[in-house]
């Protein structure tokens, strides 16, 4: 029998078993057990009866009521075509039946997908050419990544690099934190509060200076949010930024051997072209999943949200593990990742009922192109195409993204897409906000 519930997907049958039929189980298992049981004082298979079902019974009745619950759900959720979303709970009833044991079984379904009305949804998509000026801005980004440093006799300016000896007091107190002995930074860059940064520009070295500064209301530590304190700062050095020439030690160090810089600039070109068409499905997908949020609004089982709390949780303490294994790892509380999980939940629940009701599918030809374009990124793309190839775990990723652009392709093709001309800069500041 199905019994009232609170969570809209929470479901609780009333279920009952013969109890001659568990203790006849439970006898026969504890006979083969006493054949082969050791216990001290006695050779194998002859400890007698009674100390076996004295020491075993009742895990053994444990055991077999546990299995024949689990087979009476199993038949009661088939006959009832009931979807369960992941194991069942089982809570003993009491009962007047003294040969009967009662129980619920509490458990959760799938919820129903009901996909509405597409009207009212648009899409834009970005439409994006790589101009010459991208080129020469990424060029730029490059050089600037292999800057180097020259020291000057003149003023600090925005993307110097000076060399500092600085002392801060709170009320004429030296704080935590405060202090730092031949410290580089270069201005501009924000490593330092911006009042800090802004009160060494047109310091030359040698020069000293004391200036207040107010901490932000939000800052980290807690002693100094909203305080206004005093800093004493010595310039040891200003070096001005020199970037490289475009020569052949530059070219070496960005991977190019020849073809010069027309090589490089083509090769720009492609990253940036294949980046651009990256990012275009990225803001594509990003609209759709709001879209099927929108018009296939569904309760998720708890169970599931649960399951890839674990997931996210266990994946972010390898990640971090990975870039410092030293680190010791904080506390991630299930809020942490509830929100995401709940989303990733529902997008995956909505999304497969898309895919069956629709017959969506990614053939071999779209895997196979998908993996070509993520291996183009690479040095050698055949060696990255064939670890594809050898490794069924990861081309069984590569799957799953193609099915999920298939969708995505299936959605478009319900709604309006509108093609707004953008620029590079321009999308890649929209993908960065989202």
């Amino acid at each position: 029998m199905d019994t009232p519930h609170t969570h809209p997907l929470e479901r609780r049958l009333q279920l009952a078993l013969p109890l001659a039929a568990v203790h006849t189980l439970a006898e026969q298992r504890l006979k083969k057990l006493a054949r082969t049981v050791r216990m001290q004082g006695f050779r194998p298979g002859k400890v007698p009866y009674r100390l076996v079902v004295q020491q075993y019974g009742a895990q053994v009745q444990d055991e077999v009521l546990n299995e024949m619950a689990q087979g009476h759900f199993g038949e009661a959720v088939r006959s009832q075509e009931l979807r369960v979303a992941g194991p069942a709970r089982f809570e003993a009833m009491p009962t007047e039946q003294a040969d009967t044991f009662e129980f619920s079984a509490i458990f959760e379904v799938y919820p129903e997908v009901v996909v509405g009305e597409w009207t009212g949804y648009t899409i834009e998509k970005p439409v994006v050419a790589v101009s010459d000026e991208d080129i020469e801005r990424t060029l730029d980004i490059l050089r600037r990544q292999r800057v180097r440093y020259e020291a000057v006799e003149r003023a600090a300016q925005n993307e110097d690099r000076v060399r500092i000896d600085f002392t801060g007091t709170l009320e004429g107190v030296e704080f935590a934190g405060g202090k730092g002995q031949d410290i580089s930074l270069v201005l501009g860059n924000g490593r330092f509060l911006a009042d800090f940064e802004r009160a060494l520009l047109g310091m030359s070295a040698g020069e000293e200076k004391t200036f207040p500064l107010e901490f932000p209301a939000d800052y980290s530590a807690a002693e100094l949010a909203g305080k206004t304190v005093s800093f004493h700062t010595r310039v040891r050095e200003v070096a001005a930024p020199v970037l490289p020439e475009l020569d052949e030690a530059f070219l070496r160090s960005v991977g190019v051997t020849e073809g010069g810089v027309a090589e490089l600039r083509q090769e720009l070109r492609l990253n940036l072209e294949r980046e651009v068409r990256q990012k275009v499905r990225t803001l594509v997908k990003e609209q759709v999943m709001e879209i099927l949020l929108q018009v296939a609004p569904i309760p998720v089982p708890q169970v599931l949200v649960y399951n890839e709390i674990q997931r996210m949780r266990q994946n972010t303490r390898e990640e971090m593990q990975d870039q410092n294994p030293e680190r010791q790892l904080p506390d991630m509380p299930d809020s942490l990742f509830e929100a995401s999980a709940r989303r990733r939940v529902t997008l995956g629940l909505i999304v497969a009922e898309l895919v069956r009701r629709a017959e969506i599918s990614a053939g071999a030809q779209q895997v196979q192109e998908l993996i070509e374009e993520m291996a183009s990124a690479y040095e050698r793309p055949e060696e990255v195409v064939q670890w594809y190839t050898q490794n069924p775990a990861q081309r069984q990723q590569v799957e799953n993204l193609a099915l999920e652009e298939a969708v995505v392709r299936w959605v478009c093709d319900q709604v309006p897409v509108k093609e707004v001309v953008s620029s590079f800069e321009d999308m890649t500041r929209t993908v960065q906000a989202g």
